[in-house]
């Protein structure tokens, strides 16, 4: 079967094209075949050897997490899924760039008949980031004012979805007009262009309160500083995304009794990530959680995906297709 391999940290061009042995389940684990394979941030910073993620890659490796297919196989043991069922993955023993991915059985979810695979693709990191920014780490609930930076890129879809339909007044941010038309149908009550120079006071403004209870931040190194700036007493930034330094004044989290909360998906303790799962599975039947696709690229431009997906103005999930 073909994967995708990557020998040394560096730039896209790292990652090559190989003919390799065909995965078997042992006990307890299960060979998926990969419709279509998730392409996040985070494969970029594994792929690049970038300092907190330097031990995720052992050489050689196949990136990717995310995945949409169905369960070819199974191991002893294995009682959550059989043959023939479609399912999402959510985390992987041997990568999910590959025809072929071998996981555990805990790491494969029920993939409902109405939702693609490119969809089952763009599932797992966006939507379980999203659910986890908002109710496990800044508790969000219903009646709050959330602002999502990044509305239109996978998180940021998930997160617009997540927290309308919990009955929170969602605002989101973007840089185009295809982005603001996009977030406004998938249900954003507020949208403003980032490239506006007065874009946060405009946001804030629309709030009764003149401000945020939650802000889900995707590029902190740029924005925290003002985030600050525009919090109610007791909000909270959640720091999903960074690319570098910020300088901050403490002040403006004092005065507030502000919160910033780091948080990266890699973290989830067990219990936590079952509860994100039962969610998301939920959130699929019921149609309240809608994986945009924004592109679908073939295995072989994984290259090119890796370039895309850092560069703004995405509109949903990059998936490759083998």
């Amino acid at each position: 079967m073909k994967q995708i391999r990557v020998y040394e940290f560096g730039g896209p061009e790292v990652m090559k094209l190989e003919e390799v042995t065909e995965p078997v389940a042992s006990s307890g684990q299960v060979v998926v075949r990969v419709h279509a394979a998730g392409v996040n941030p985070v494969d970029t910073y594994i792929r690049a050897g970038i300092h907190n993620y330097r031990d995720r890659g052992k050489f050689p490796f196949t990136p990717g997490m995310d995945a949409g297919g169905v369960v070819e196989s199974v191991g002893e043991g294995v009682n959550r899924v059989k043959p023939g069922d479609r399912v999402y993955v959510a985390g992987s023993l041997t990568g999910t760039y590959a025809e072929k991915t071998l996981c555990n059985q805990f790491q494969v979810h029920p993939l409902p008949d109405s939702v693609s695979y490119a969809q089952g693709a763009a599932v797992f990191i966006p939507y379980a980031t999203a659910y986890r920014a908002l109710f496990q780490r800044a508790r969000a609930v219903a009646g709050e004012t959330v602002l999502i930076h990044g509305a239109s890129g996978g998180v940021g879809i998930a997160a617009v979805q997540i927290a309308r339909a919990a009955g929170m007044r969602v605002i989101g941010t973007v840089g185009t007009e295809k982005g603001k038309e996009l977030v406004e149908t998938e249900g954003a009550h507020f949208v403003v262009n980032h490239k506006d120079p007065d874009y946060l006071k405009r946001a804030a403004a629309y709030t009764n309160r003149n401000g945020f209870d939650v802000i889900l931040e995707m590029l902190a190194n740029v924005n925290l500083g003002k985030d600050l700036e525009v919090l109610v007493a007791g909000g909270r930034v959640v720091v999903i995304g960074n690319r570098g330094t910020v300088e901050i004044n403490p002040r403006e989290a004092m005065s507030r009794d502000a919160s910033i909360l780091g948080m990266s998906l890699l973290n989830t303790p067990a219990n936590e990530l079952l509860s994100i799962h039962a969610a998301i599975v939920a959130g699929l039947e019921s149609g309240v959680m809608r994986p945009i696709v924004g592109k679908e690229l073939h295995l072989t431009e994984a290259a090119e995906a890796h370039r895309l997906v850092l560069e703004p103005g995405a509109y949903g999930k990059i998936v490759l297709l083998p």
